[in-house]
């Protein structure tokens, strides 16, 4: 009985830590980042505390001749007079009492003390470093459990690395100069705002709202646990990434960048009204705040098109430009394959309208739709929407058409590489065709060959793993299957679309993606609706009916 427990313990700790060293596989790069981020972090932090006018965790600007102190200070060293302050400190004695007034000679102690170079307040140090461990474990967290629709790349890590750092540099040292001495006016100098917009274009919004957090908890304990640049950081960050939510054009950036001016001169209004700071005397602060807000949109606006080319990011203005269809590789593709063409418009539209229905990103699944047969543009008569009247199949054995046929999705993904596209336009076209059997070349096949396994005749990639990269699926389906019906009739349609739809499911090409039921039901109805207005929008005029009669005579 004994030796079964220990086998079933020991059979749980090597689980335990197969899982882990799996997991580590997986993350270790994050994991590493984050270490390295730690210690930065730290050494700023190391450097601010060792620089300032700092005593057994007091600021010496805590204590003011004769006030009545509320603590003893302590020398931990002797230090001699020298020139600049002749007073000297002896090891061991309080140069500040409990309960007695602080002197002048006090206060030049403490100063002495403060300014020392071999001084370095440890406790202030470990309280930090305390702090920064909680904050970069709630980083590692939130991006990696909460689940954005997207895999988080090592090179979005590296740009929320990059600018927490700067953000918190300038935080701890910009209070150091005359001009950001006080609180408000180090709201001026943390530039935070320019960054969150910026994040929030690249790589959206639900990520930039918890960076916004962030990055404000990290402004907090930057500035010496000031309030006020921390409320003011965390509230210009929430409503910046509010603003840019819903661009589409440059132009919205212009206004947003206008609102957030106006927006940064009532936010640090109501912090000052808050903490009962006279307005008036803030005149200098409300107008460079209302200057860094509107050059922080304006500043995102111009350094967009740069972070877009270096991190090769999807965001809606590099999404419009993808979408410009007098781009010379969509001009291309309608001269050499204008069939293919035809029918990525139309897959653009079917995927378009059944994103907006359940609240997919749109934008995403038309760029995706009208680049994901890009690989048939190398031998377009191969496939039927090019074909006029010779079929190129005809003439060579089914096991090589379905070479052909699967063929451009792989091709599809390099001529993507090589145009740059972001990864989840790649991932649209990799995975428009999931696992799924090419089932009219498989069958004539196997009328030849009974042995033949279905897996010789399936495309070679995976599942859809989006929403978008799904409803393109089903978008490419469904017209492809359509054009076939003869007589589309809204309950026909509806019955085919069903047909189709459901087929997918059986065959488990939509079990990677977050789809739910409602939202096929949601798909289907979408598609029957534009499918319906397009084949019943086709009238016929007098003289095509007078051509028809003719032809029966």
């Amino acid at each position: 009985m004994k030796k079964k427990s220990n086998d079933k313990s020991s059979s749980i700790f090597s689980e335990t830590f197969s899982n882990l060293g799996d997991y580590l596989k997986k993350k270790y790069g994050y994991i590493l980042i984050a270490f390295f981020t730690l210690l930065l972090v730290s050494a700023i932090s190391f450097f601010k505390i060792s620089t300032a006018q700092t005593v057994a965790a007091f600021t010496v600007s805590d204590f003011e001749l004769g006030m009545i102190s509320d603590k003893t200070i302590i020398a931990d060293r002797s230090l001699p007079g020298d020139e600049i302050n002749p007073v000297s400190v002896i090891e061991g004695e309080k140069i500040v009492k409990k309960g007695f007034p602080v002197t002048e000679e006090s206060i030049e102690k403490l100063n002495k003390l403060a300014n020392s170079p071999v001084y370095m307040d440890y406790r202030a140090f470990a309280n930090n470093e305390i702090y920064l461990l909680i904050l970069t474990v709630m980083w590692y967290l939130l991006f990696s459990l909460i689940p954005f629709g997207r895999k988080i790349k090592i090179s979005e890590v590296l740009f929320q690395v990059i600018f927490f750092l700067l953000i918190y540099f300038v935080a701890a040292f910009a209070g150091k100069l005359p001009f950001f001495s006080t609180p408000y006016s180090l709201c001026i100098a943390i530039p935070s705002t320019l960054f969150v917009v910026l994040y929030s274009i690249l790589y959206g919004n639900i990520p930039a709202i918890l960076y916004s957090f962030l990055l404000s908890f990290g402004v907090l304990n930057a500035s010496s646990w000031q309030l006020v640049p921390f409320f003011y950081t965390m509230f210009t960050c929430l409503v910046s990434c509010i603003l840019v939510r819903s661009i589409q054009r440059r132009i919205d950036m212009v206004i947003a960048a206008v609102v957030m001016a106006v927006l940064n001169v009532l936010f640090l209004g109501i912090i000052a009204t808050i903490f009962n700071s006279d307005l008036l005397e803030l005149g200098r602060e409300f107008a460079f705040v209302a200057g860094t807000g509107f050059l922080s949109g304006i500043l995102a606006l111009g350094l967009l098109t740069p972070f877009e080319l270096l991190l090769n990011t999807s965001s809606v203005f590099r999404l419009m430009e993808l979408s410009d269809l007098n781009n010379p590789f969509m001009q291309n593709m309608l001269v050499q394959a204008s069939g293919t063409y035809q029918h990525s418009m139309m897959v653009a539209q079917l995927a378009e309208n059944a994103c907006r229905e359940i609240g997919a990103n749109a934008l995403v699944a038309r760029v995706g739709a009208y680049y994901h047969d890009i690989g048939k543009i190398d031998q377009s008569e191969y496939f039927v929407e090019n074909q006029k009247g010779e079929n190129s199949h005809d003439k060579i054995n089914p096991s090589l058409s379905v070479s052909i046929i699967r063929s451009h999705v792989k091709k599809g993904v390099e001529k993507a590489h090589q145009l740059h596209l972001p990864p989840n336009i790649i991932d649209i076209i990799a995975e428009h065709h999931g696992n799924s059997v090419i089932a009219y070349f498989y069958n004539e096949a196997k009328e030849k060959d009974p042995t033949l396994e279905p897996e010789d005749f399936s495309y070679m990639g995976n599942p859809p793993t989006t929403r978008e990269s799904a409803v393109v699926m089903l978008a490419d389906t469904v017209e492809a299957a359509c054009r076939t019906l003869e007589n589309p009739s809204v309950p026909r349609l509806e019955k085919f679309i069903t047909t189709l739809v459901n087929a997918k499911v059986d065959h488990k090409q939509l079990d990677n993606c977050d789809l739910t039921f409602r939202d096929i039901t949601k798909i289907k109805e979408s598609f029957v609706q534009l499918l319906a207005g397009y084949y019943h929008s086709r009238i016929e005029y007098p003289d095509q009916e007078k051509d028809k009669e003719k032809e029966k005579e």
